[in-house]
Formats: structure tokens, C-alpha cells, sequence
């Protein structure tokens, strides 16, 4: 956890976030998607709701493929990326999630695994095909 979180602020919240003092590159990012939450009031609007979110993840996660696919300008891959990242960031607000410290455990974790070739390229995965 984060060691500046007020104690009167339920961790991760829309709430500690924009009341966070730290400065890394991290707090800051969340920071900015908190206050896109707190703009808009998705608590209050059922913009926490994750159903509804999984299913605009998916809808983003298609803009993504249709740009890679259909071979956009690498401008408009990144902005569909950046979309993806902002929906991730928001998940960790409405799930008042600790997402920077779930992702050091798992790239810490996923560090210690093979490599494996598929049949369509290179997986960093437990799964070892039995």
C-alpha cells in the first residue's frame, strides 16, 4: 500500500486518490482518472458497475484489434491503447484496488516463468501444454 493514504479515506477510492500528495508518475496517472471519475460521479451513476465496465473493456479491446488490424497510424493504435489502460485504471476505482502493487507481484512473478513457442508466436505462461 501506499504509505502517504489518509486514514480517514477508504484506500483506493476515488477520494484518497485526488487527496494523494505523492508525485510519482503512478499517482499521478491515477490521480487523473480518478478526477474523470469523479467528474462524471460514476459511483454515483453506475459507472462503478463491473458488468457495465467489462463490457465497454471489450468494446475498447475491439477498437484496439480493429486498429492494429486494419493498419491504422500508429497514433490512433496508441489512443486506443491509452482507452484500455484508462478502463484498467477505473476497474482499480470501483474495485478500490492497490493495481500498482498487484502489478510489481505479478511481473515479479511472471518473470520467473520459460518461455514457450505456440503455434502463433512466444507465451510467458504456467501452462506447459499436458
Amino acid at each position: 500500500m501506499r504509505s502517504c493514504e489518509p486514514l480517514s479515506m477508504e484506500p483506493f477510492s476515488v477520494e484518497s486518490w485526488l487527496a494523494s500528495k505523492d508525485e510519482d508518475i503512478w499517482t499521478n496517472m491515477m490521480q487523473r482518472v480518478a478526477a474523470f471519475h469523479h467528474k462524471h460521479d460514476f459511483a454515483g451513476n453506475n459507472g462503478h458497475d463491473m458488468g457495465y465496465r467489462i463490457a465497454l473493456t471489450v468494446e475498447e479491446l475491439g477498437e484496439l484489434a480493429a486498429a492494429v488490424t486494419k493498419n491504422k497510424p500508429i497514433e490512433e493504435v496508441a489512443e486506443e491503447m491509452a482507452d484500455v489502460l484508462i478502463l484498467l485504471m477505473g476497474h482499480s476505482l470501483a474495485m478500490k484496488i492497490d493495481l500498482q502493487a498487484a502489478f510489481d507481484k505479478k511481473v515479479e512473478r511472471i518473470m520467473q516463468r520459460p518461455a514457450r513457442q505456440g503455434r502463433l508466436g512466444i507465451r510467458v505462461t504456467e501452462y506447459d501444454g499436458s
